[in-house]
């Protein structure tokens, strides 16, 4: 009805409204002890493929106190727009490409997402199937609708999944299931609500039975990786010890050990260590003196003979990959790491070799 469009309206205006204050507080935050010269040298240079107006305009909110949370928001916004446009270089499954592939998202969902929930999917999808009883064809428009009328929500939980993957699948920012996170509470929701209608007779005990045995199993592979939840793979990818294989970056390694291997550099009595680090901190915060640079594109024969040498997995299979179809850019500058075996790993994700 044309009278209900202003009271809608109203409310998406309150949504907006209400949300861009929230990002006041939260963005005040992050920018609290984050020096004013600090935050305009990231922005000029995070934003450098923009206009220099857009750069200038953001510079001065971060210069306007009250501002300031908005300049550091909207930074990260136009950051991720910039990395959507242009594709994040990364490795999946032994090529490298910065333009992404079709199969991403499905293998990484499938390889990182707990077994005993993709069973419970499988069961929950092949259940609704049976519901529909009668074959789709006979009066499948009446009833669609009859069912949209009753049953909206789910419709609109099955939309947005939809549309979301499909938009991801033809994207080429490649880099993590965290993407695929805004559709997880409702596939959650879908599949818990058939798997309510199955759990009843015949069969019942059997069913519950089985529901909590999958439970339990899925509760106990979590928990068995603690506290190394980023590096989770299912049995499928053969665990986290063989994640690395598949795919790497936000999916198992984010520069989260780093402390890690401090403290296994210092209960080892190592003097130096090259490392190859890939994430936010800074290795020689944390290693001081025994921290020596390395990248993939030295040559290995600058290496001391028994020296040691710590590579990130991203940096690592990204330096193993194959170039994929368009890509051009210089691969296969750690293959001479196939000759050796690393001693030990850090929380799954830093490799360390010693060199012979």
């Amino acid at each position: 009805k044309s009278g209900a469009l202003f009271p809608t309206l109203k409310i998406l205006f309150l949504v907006f409204f209400i949300g861009f204050l929230l990002i006041w507080p939260v963005y005040q935050y992050h920018v609290l002890n984050y020096p004013l010269e600090k935050q305009i040298e990231d922005t000029t240079v995070y934003l450098a493929a923009y206009p220099e107006q857009l750069t200038s305009a953001i510079v001065w909110m971060a210069e306007t106190p009250i501002l300031r949370p908005y300049a550091q928001y909207l930074t990260g916004l136009f950051m991720v727009f910039n990395r959507v446009t242009g594709g994040n270089t990364t490795y999946f499954l032994g090529e490298i490409s910065n333009q992404g592939w079709k199969n991403y998202f499905p293998v990484v969902y499938a390889i990182k997402v707990p077994l005993a929930f993709h069973i419970l999917t499988l069961i929950s999808l092949i259940y609704a199937a049976w519901l529909i009883k009668k074959p789709f064809w006979q009066n499948p428009f009446r009833r669609l609708f009859g069912w949209l009328r009753t049953h909206f929500a789910e419709f609109a939980m099955l939309s947005f999944i939809a549309i979301y993957w499909a938009a991801s699948l033809v994207g080429t920012l490649n880099i993590g299931i965290r993407h695929l996170l805004p559709t997880f509470p409702f596939v959650m929701l879908l599949v818990a609500g058939i798997i309510y209608l199955w759990l009843k007779p015949p069969l019942l005990k059997l069913k519950g039975a089985f529901l909590i045995f999958l439970i339990v199993w899925q509760a106990f592979t979590v928990a068995a990786i603690f506290p190394y939840f980023l590096a989770y793979f299912n049995e499928l990818a053969g665990g986290p010890e063989k994640g690395y294989l598949y795919t790497v970056d936000s999916n198992l390694d984010w520069g989260q050990d780093l402390k890690g291997l401090k403290n296994w550099v210092e209960e080892k009595g190592i003097e130096k260590i090259y490392v190859d680090y890939f994430g936010g901190s800074n290795p020689q915060y944390y290693l001081g003196t025994k921290y020596a640079p390395w990248w993939g594109q030295r040559s290995p024969e600058e290496l001391p003979q028994g020296s040691y040498l710590a590579v990130s997995a991203t940096f690592l299979q990204g330096g193993r990959g194959e170039a994929a179809p368009g890509f051009d850019q210089p691969t296969g500058h750690y293959n001479w790491l196939n000759n050796y075996e690393p001693v030990t790993r850090i929380g799954y994700s830093i490799f360390i070799y010693k060199i012979e």
